[in-house]
């Protein structure tokens, strides 16, 4: 009891600090969103109920709390810092998330990006700065200002919210869910649990209602996203472009196939959207359990499942230009990739031919120099080839254009070296400097790579030809500069906008 008494005053206290104060978010503007449990709003902020000292999703069925009695927060790790303990009835660990760049300066986005990548289960803080050429103090200085938490609260509080989210949902032994979320070891890992929920992770599955996947099933994650999500338009945009043998797309049941390879283990995995919930199910077949936060990750940023479409298209319905196409496509986001690698010899291959040639000659590739793969579906039977294997490669006989052969193994080579990366750390203008700097590519397939790679909500590749047709609404060509000119206003959701103005462009010469 005293301690109960302890918690509360504590929470209590803490909304009186400076930290906490720069956490919080006006209430009044979110208090519609609140009374309503609007999906559209999940991840976008969190809230922390001081009678009870818990936080929660926007979405969370219990009973309302009264105004006066919560306090708003900008993120999870913001309402944990100011004392609230996550909710065992809303699980924010399953919110979308928040957006990185929702609000946030361009460091601090940057920032939010690659912790949600791991960077700091493998950096210190110092290096997490150093990458983003600021110092350790200004970025702690900014995270306290717009996220409210410092950057090792958020990758401890994202760590958290993965295992309870194993223990939830899987049947993983829990020695496993503690190396799966990056925790160093099984007493640490018992101890955060316990101090947070006053639980132990056993006692915690044991509450656990429902049936969990069988035995042989694989681990089955549930993702969620803030509606709308147009995830039709990326499953179709997937399957014109799949590699054979190495993805697969079942439109009629909303599934993705494919092959994963990391660290020379292999596996597969399946993403299948869901009609009626604003969610996908992930079912991950993969020998190695370390690896879980890492493979959910990609599929996150590959369905550009963290993006908060209302804020987005709200900025671009602004734009004469752009405002009958919001309207047209609500939900649009940018297909990322699984590979890089994958990507980049894609795009080459794409070059002066048509898509269909491309897929085609993109086969060719993973059957020859990929891995055998065998699992239960029939349709993925290679794993793509690695930048090591490609680089080293006998390209020829395949169809494929000698300086194109000559851009792949140079880029795998460049790869394979760790000269080009896609972790997202170097900013897309140095990518596609450093992409442009290999004979055979191009402005224009450098700028598409980075698109698809970096998730940079800003990546424009000014130079593609249907783009400079679609921003104008006759017949005319925008030269590249332009079009780069009309869309300055775009920024920072440029990417969105290719996207819009590609779906557009399909659209209309349809009609035609």
């Amino acid at each position: 009891m005293l301690q109960s008494l302890f918690n509360f005053f504590s929470v209590l206290l803490g909304t009186l600090n400076r930290t906490e104060m720069t956490a919080l978010i006006n209430t009044d503007e979110f208090e519609n969103a609140r009374r309503c449990r609007d999906p559209r709003f999940d991840g976008r902020f969190f809230i922390g109920v001081l009678t009870t000292g818990i936080y929660c999703r926007p979405i969370c069925p219990v009973r309302m709390p009264k105004k006066q009695n919560v306090r708003l927060y900008r993120s999870a790790a913001s309402a944990f810092e100011a004392g609230f303990r996550p909710c065992l009835r809303c699980r924010p660990e399953s919110s979308p998330g928040t957006s990185a760049w929702i609000g946030s300066p361009y460091k601090v986005s940057k920032a939010l990006h690659l912790i949600a990548r791991g960077n700091l289960d493998r950096f210190s803080v110092d290096v997490l700065a150093e990458q983003l050429s600021i110092g350790p103090r200004q970025l702690s200085r900014l995270f306290q200002q717009y996220v409210g938490a410092s950057p090792i609260a958020v990758a401890q509080t994202q760590r958290l919210h993965f295992a309870k989210k194993l223990i939830d949902e899987t049947n993983l032994p829990l020695s496993e869910v503690c190396f799966a979320a990056g925790f160093g070891s099984v007493r640490r890992f018992n101890a955060v649990f316990q101090s947070t929920y006053a639980r132990s992770p056993k006692e915690l599955r044991k509450g656990v209602r429902g049936a969990k996947q069988a035995k042989g099933e694989g681990i089955c994650v549930r993702l969620s996203y803030r509606p709308p999500l147009d995830w039709k338009s990326m499953l179709a945009y997937l399957e014109y472009r799949k590699i054979p043998g190495v993805e697969y797309i079942d439109l009629d049941q909303n599934a993705y196939y494919r092959t994963i390879a990391i660290d020379e283990c292999v596996g597969d995995i399946c993403a299948q959207f869901s009609e009626t919930e604003h969610s996908l199910m992930l079912q991950i077949n993969f020998p190695d359990t370390r690896y879980l936060y890492q493979i959910v990750e990609k599929v996150r940023l590959l369905f550009d499942l963290k993006a908060d479409s209302e804020d987005i298209e709200r900025f671009l319905r602004d734009d004469p230009l752009l405002k009958k196409i919001v309207k047209k496509n609500p939900g649009t986001r940018v297909t990322g990739c699984w590979d890089g690698l994958e990507v980049t010899v894609r795009a080459i291959l794409g070059q002066q031919v048509t898509v269909k040639a491309a897929t085609t000659l993109a086969g060719r590739v993973a059957e020859r120099f990929g891995e055998n793969y065998k699992v239960s579906s029939a349709h993925l039977t290679r794993v793509f080839p690695s930048a090591e294997k490609l680089a080293n490669a006998d390209l020829s006989g395949m169809g494929i254009v000698g300086q194109r052969i000559s851009a792949i193994k140079a880029v795998a080579a460049k790869i394979a070296t760790g000269e080009i990366v896609f972790d997202g750390v170097l900013e897309t203008e140095e990518f596609v400097r450093r992409l442009c700097e290999i004979k055979g590519i191009g402005d224009w397939t450098a700028h598409y790579v980075a698109l698809r790679v970096l998730n940079d909500p800003d990546a424009f590749p000014y130079s593609d030809l249907i783009l400079r047709r679609a921003a104008v609404n006759n017949q005319e060509t925008l030269t590249p500069k332009a079009l780069l000119q009309l869309a300055e206003v775009w920024r920072p959701w440029r990417a969105y906008a290719v996207i819009l103005l590609w779906k557009h462009y399909q659209q209309t010469a349809r009609k035609k």
